[in-house]
Order: structure tokens, then sequence, then C-alpha cells
């Protein structure tokens, strides 16, 4: 066991938004002694560095909620960071593209929420738009986001964890411990973890896939609870990448709680295609057959995830079929770029989403942050939370600040 070691924050979670926060309290705080602490081996494993890498506009929510301010405002601080220290991006912009007549109220209504939000650079465009944006895409009307882009989440995350220590070398990052337990007692936080016992005046826990269980763990009462969903990924073959000039996304259904199956092209150059999203029975399982007994009786035992599979079973079916059919994930392809064939795409990665799920069956779509005595807990934090960490880190310094006292 290691001694026990004083701090005044404790931040738990390596992902962009555990990175974000500990960046944005150590620049404000140069002198108070900072601690990250991540179970994995590296930062960013799971939903940071296994997303879409997209840098997304804020065109999409709700006006006025958490999520679309914080995106807004995320999205401008997170492409400043990105260039003023050389994280590699491209604002390319992307089109959200209405393929018949039946989608068309929907893009009109995406549009005013864009208008809403204060998005930058959007202008609609018609067929003949669309193929000048995109050649080989196909459809009848589209809205074109220039402000959308791409980035290596990855590389931000570790980007901006160096940033904060080289601010105060007192400062520490603990990667392969996991947080076993969180206590307050007096004036003291205690974070017990599979390698020691870690003592702070404050802790943030920015748990992502295990959220709930940490701030159950630390006496947060609430009725929800994180259920997984595995998002699949094709790939286009590189004679095949021709067809995809940047980023092309397709009109949401609004009865479904995901944005569909769309075309990126990452900053590698590869260009992705997906995700599918279906229930995972391992919340940090990335294979098709992944399976662990406590993640599956969790959510199966839940009510919300029962009324989640009723209300969308026919989706959800059609997710599956896809899941396992790489004929029937083409020709959701082929809605938006009808020339791809079956030699023109391969199987790619995957990732899993961590939504918290009401009892209801209805995903919780906002952010939500919770305090906890002197802890503060980010219960949600589903897309654009990467665009979005910045400004999520900002509003939790001053959560801290103002309620906790840190740093006066």
């Amino acid at each position: 066991m290691q001694q026990e070691r004083d701090r005044d924050v404790i931040v738990v979670g390596g992902g962009i938004v555990g990175a974000a926060t500990f960046y944005k309290i150590q620049q404000r705080f140069p002198h108070l002694r900072l601690l990250l602490i991540e179970k994995e081996p590296h930062l960013a494993d799971h939903q940071t560095g296994n997303n879409s890498g997209v840098v997304h506009s804020g065109i999409y929510y709700k006006p006025g909620s958490y999520k679309a301010r914080n995106c807004v405002e995320g999205r401008r601080e997170l492409v400043a960071f990105a260039r003023e220290h050389r994280v590699k991006h491209e604002i390319c912009g992307k089109l959200i593209v209405a393929v018949d007549e039946n989608e068309m109220a929907r893009l009109d209504a995406i549009w005013e929420r864009g208008q809403a939000n204060g998005i930058e650079d959007l202008r609609r465009v018609d067929a003949r738009g669309i193929r000048e944006i995109e050649p080989h895409c196909s459809g009848i009307a589209g809205i074109h986001v220039g402000c959308t882009g791409i980035i290596d989440f990855r590389g931000a995350t570790e980007r901006m964890v160096e940033l904060a220590l080289m601010l105060n070398p007192d400062s520490q990052v603990h990667l392969g411990e996991k947080v076993l337990g969180l206590e307050q007692v007096g004036s003291t936080s205690t974070v017990r973890t599979d390698r020691g016992i870690h003592r702070a005046h404050t802790v943030i826990v920015c748990g992502g896939l295990q959220s709930d269980r940490l701030a159950k763990n630390d006496g947060v009462r609430f009725p929800e609870r994180i259920v997984g969903f595995r998002g699949d990924y094709y790939e286009l073959e590189d004679h095949a990448k021709h067809k995809v000039r940047h980023l092309i996304y397709p009109v949401p259904d609004p009865r479904f709680p995901f944005l569909g199956v769309h075309f990126t092209r990452m900053t590698d150059g590869s260009i992705e295609c997906g995700p599918n999203a279906v229930f995972t029975f391992e919340r940090e399982g990335y294979g098709r057959t992944d399976f662990d007994l406590k993640d599956t009786a969790d959510a199966l035992s839940y009510i919300g995830t029962w009324r989640l599979f009723m209300n969308n079973m026919a989706y959800g079916i059609e997710e599956y079929r896809r899941a396992f059919s790489k004929r029937l994930f083409l020709r959701t392809l082929r809605r938006s770029v009808p020339s791809l064939g079956m030699d023109d795409i391969r199987p790619g990665r995957a990732g899993v989403r961590a939504m918290l799920l009401a009892t209801d069956g209805t995903m919780v779509d906002d952010f939500r942050i919770e305090r906890q005595g002197r802890h503060v807990h980010v219960l949600n934090a589903p897309s654009p939370a990467a665009t979005a960490s910045l400004a999520i880190g900002g509003a939790i310094v001053e959560m801290v600040v103002e309620q906790l006292g840190v740093g006066q």
C-alpha cells in the first residue's frame, strides 16, 4: 500500500472531461496540488478514444439546454486550444442530408435550432449544392455546417494533462489505478484505490461508463442508471475513399436517441462509416460477443432497460441485424452514397456510449453534474461532451470555487 498523500483536489477519470477539468483547475489555480487517477494504463481509453472524432457544432440541441450552451462555447474553445497547442484537427464542415420529402420538416427544425443556438457558418443547399460539396452523395436538400470539424481527441486529452503538469510539478497523474471507494469525514475527502489511500479537500469524479456506480458509492441518490450501447463502425477501403470528402450525416429521427449512421473522414485520413447502436452486455466491451455478468445483471434488472427495449423494439431489432450483417449495414450507407458496394467497406473498430437511462426507458438527454458535499460527480456526459469538454471543465471549476471554496 502506498503512503497516504495530501492533495488539494483529486480528479477521478482520465477521459477528456476529466483531463479538461484537471487542466482548467490547474490553469486557474497553479498553486494547487492536483492528482488525476485513471484505472486504465492510458488516458482516453474508453469513450474519448473510441468516439467518432467529430467536433460538433451544437446544431441539434434544444436551445437553452446545458448541452447547447456548452457545445457551442466548448467547440470554439477546443478549436482555439487545438490551434494553439498543435493538436491534430481540421475544420472541414459537414453535410446533413435529407434523402426524401418525409425528412424535410425535420431538416427545417434542425435549421431553426441552429439559428437559435447561434451556430455560425450555416447554409441551406439543394440537390445540386450537395453534389458540389460531396459529388457522390445523393439527397434532395441539406444543411452545410461549416464550423463542424474533426480532431484527435486522444491527442487533445494528453495535451491538456501535459499542460496542467507543466503548471505545477507537484501535481501528478496515476495511471492503472482503480478507485474502490470515496468518503468524506470532516474537512477531508478520502479516495481509496487498489494501490493506496489519497486524501484531498475536494474530489471531482468524471467516471464515464462507471459514473453511476462511483456516484452511488459516494452516497449520491438518483433513480437512473448507466446503460451501455456499443457502436460498430465500418471503414472505406482505399479505392473508395474518394467517395466521401469530409462528413456526411443523415437527418436524425427524433423517435430514436442517436444521430444515425454517418460518414467521417478522420484525422489520419481513414473514413469511418457508422456507428450503429446496440445494447452491450459489457460496459467496457468492444467486441460483438463480449460479456460481463455484473454489467449484464445491472442492466437487465433495471426496469428502465426493459421499457427502452419495449419502446424501441423495431429499431433495436434492426440495429442488431445490422451489427451482424455487412449487407444490411451497406444498405443504410447507400441511402446517402448510393454507389457504395460490398467491396468498398471493411469492418472497423467499435465504441461504447454511456447513456443515463431513466426509469421510464427514456435517455437523459442533457448533461448532468451533481454535488455531494465537497465532491462533484459528472453523472451524464453523452455526445457532444468531448467537444464541450473545456466548457464543462470550466463549469466544474466554478462549482468548486463558488460552492466548495477551493482556491479562496
